[in-house]
C-alpha cells in the first residue's frame, strides 16, 4: 500500500538531527529499516543525505555505492510519483556496523554544521511546486544511477554524484533553491566527467587495436610521425 509523501519542514537543524541519530545508535549493527524509522519527519530526503555521506571523499567505495545508489534511486522514484517508495527486504534489513555508521553520522553532522550557515529558503521557484519537485526527483534518480556505475578504480566517480545528491536533497529539504541549483550543476559535471572517461577508453581501445592489427613497418612509421 502506498501513501502520499508529505515532506514536512524540519524543526531541528540537519546537524543536530544527525548528531542525535549518531548518539542513539544501538550497539552491534543497525539496518536501513532502523534508520528509516529513526529519521522521523525529515523522511526520505534525510535518508538520501545520510546515504551520500560515505561518498564525500575522492576514494571510490565499490559495493557500498551500488547498494546506497539503488536506495537513492528508489527514493527518487517515490518523490517523482509522490508516493512512499518500496524498498526490498534485503535492502531494509541489511546489517550495517553501528560503529562505522556512528562515525559517518558524526562526520556528516560536522559537515552539515558548516553548510547550514549558507542554507535558507530562497529561489523558491526551484522547490515550490509538485512539478518542480518531480523534476528534482528525476535529477536525484540520475545521481543515484551514476553512483552505482561500476567504476571502482576511477577517482571522484563516487564523490561528484554524491555531492550532487547531497545538495539536491538538502535544497529540497530546506527549500533552498541555490543548493538545488548546485545539485543540477554537479549532475551535469558528473555526466561530462563520465563522458570524458568513456571517450578516453574508446580512444585507448582504438589505439590498441591499431597496435595489434597494423603491420610492424606501419607502426614504426606512425611512431616516427
Amino acid at each position: 500500500m502506498t501513501t502520499t509523501v508529505e515532506f514536512q519542514d524540519t524543526r531541528e537543524s540537519l546537524s543536530a538531527t544527525l548528531q542525535g541519530v549518531a548518539e542513539a545508535l544501538p550497539e552491534g549493527t543497525v539496518s536501513v529499516r532502523y534508520l528509516l524509522s529513526t529519521v522521523g519527519e525529515h523522511s526520505m530526503l534525510l535518508l538520501c543525505i545520510i546515504l551520500t555521506i560515505p561518498f564525500l571523499t575522492p576514494i571510490p567505495l565499490p559495493g557500498v555505492s551500488t547498494i546506497f545508489g539503488a536506495i537513492v534511486m528508489l527514493i527518487a522514484v517515490g518523490i517523482i510519483l509522490n508516493r512512499l517508495p518500496w524498498l526490498p527486504r534485503q535492502v531494509l534489513d541489511r546489517p550495517i556496523s553501528s560503529e562505522q555508521m556512528g562515525k559517518v553520522m558524526q562526520r556528516g553532522s560536522q559537515l552539515s554544521a558548516r553548510i547550514e550557515r549558507f542554507v535558507k529558503p530562497r529561489l523558491m521557484v526551484l522547490s515550490a511546486t509538485t512539478t518542480v519537485n518531480r523534476i528534482n526527483g528525476l535529477l536525484l534518480l540520475l545521481g543515484g544511477t551514476m553512483l552505482i556505475l561500476p567504476l571502482p578504480f576511477i577517482p571522484l566517480s563516487n564523490m561528484i554524484p554524491g555531492y550532487g545528491i547531497l545538495f539536491l536533497a538538502i535544497g529540497m529539504l530546506q527549500r533552498d533553491g541555490l543548493m538545488i541549483l548546485f545539485g543540477y550543476l554537479l549532475n551535469i559535471a558528473t555526466l561530462l566527467y563520465f563522458a570524458a572517461i568513456a571517450i578516453g577508453v574508446i580512444l585507448a581501445g582504438q589505439s590498441l587495436s591499431v597496435l595489434f592489427t597494423e603491420p610492424a613497418p606501419g607502426i614504426i612509421l606512425n611512431l616516427l610521425r
